[in-house]
């Protein structure tokens, strides 16, 4: 295997803040020697994430086994997903916000036709389905657990619990169509082809508001990785949630 030099578009700050993780980490458990110091590990690990490398690119690049880059990698994301905000923490940080945007997105896997529960009829692909909560400023606050692709976006957001934190917070949140049903704190555009003029301002106001939370899902998905991700299922809420941290340690 070819190989050469690469770069990542990411900052010195984010690599020294990954670098700690793995540093903690290794002092709580002892570990003596290891093939890669902290730093080297840190920056695998950004290369995975952000450039979406594969552990095979990773492995020829740093010298090491396949399957340590397999070690080293799942050791940064669980440090990292640990650090990752809850609905509790999200809520009290949503409370000093005029509001919150509240969207869902899909994030690619690469699955078989077979595996029904993890295809996605609205994007006609194969995917997992994460929930959003972003502020007016196009800022994430919270990215949920993963569920299958199938699973539709108002129920995604019942079974996190993000409506009814919502409605006990008393904030308000705007959404699209998909969550037409959320109640009270939701509000959603008009449905409908022959709308009164009034209703089609409305929705027009609602779509620029929108708008700020699909910007900021385009900025989650600048992780490489997160395009097309080809683990297991059951690591995918892991990897966004240290996603998640690593996109507020750049902020």
């Amino acid at each position: 295997m070819l190989v050469y030099p690469s770069a990542i578009d990411l900052s010195s700050r984010t690599l020294q803040f990954l670098t700690g993780r793995p540093k903690a980490r290794r002092q709580e458990i002892g570990t003596r020697w290891r093939r890669l110091p902290v730093s080297r590990q840190a920056l695998l690990a950004l290369a995975h994430l952000r450039c979406g490398d594969t552990y095979a690119q990773l492995a020829a690049g740093f010298g090491v086994g396949i399957a340590t880059v397999y070690r080293y990698m799942r050791e940064a994301v669980e440090a990292l997903a640990s650090l990752a905000p809850s609905l509790a923490g999200a809520m009290r940080t949503i409370r000093e916000k005029a509001f919150v945007i509240l969207d869902g997105t899909l994030l690619p896997i690469d699955r078989i036709a077979a595996d029904t529960p993890y295809y996605s009829g609205k994007h006609k692909r194969h995917g997992m389905n994460v929930q959003v909560l972003t502020d007016p400023f196009e800022r994430l606050l919270r990215v949920s657990p993963a569920l299958p692709g199938s699973t539709h976006d108002l129920t995604a957001a019942r079974h996190h619990g993000i409506v009814e934190a919502l409605a006990e917070a008393g904030l308000r949140c705007w959404a699209d169509k998909a969550y037409q049903g959320a109640g009270n704190p939701v509000r959603v555009p008009f449905r409908g082809r022959s709308l009164k003029r009034w209703k089609r301002r409305h929705n027009t106001t609602h779509a620029k508001i929108r708008c700020l939370g699909e910007q900021a899902m385009a900025t989650l998905k600048g992780w490489r990785l997160l395009r097309k991700l080809r683990c297991s299922t059951t690591r995918i809420t892991a990897i966004v949630q240290a996603v998640l941290v690593l996109h507020h340690a750049t902020a």
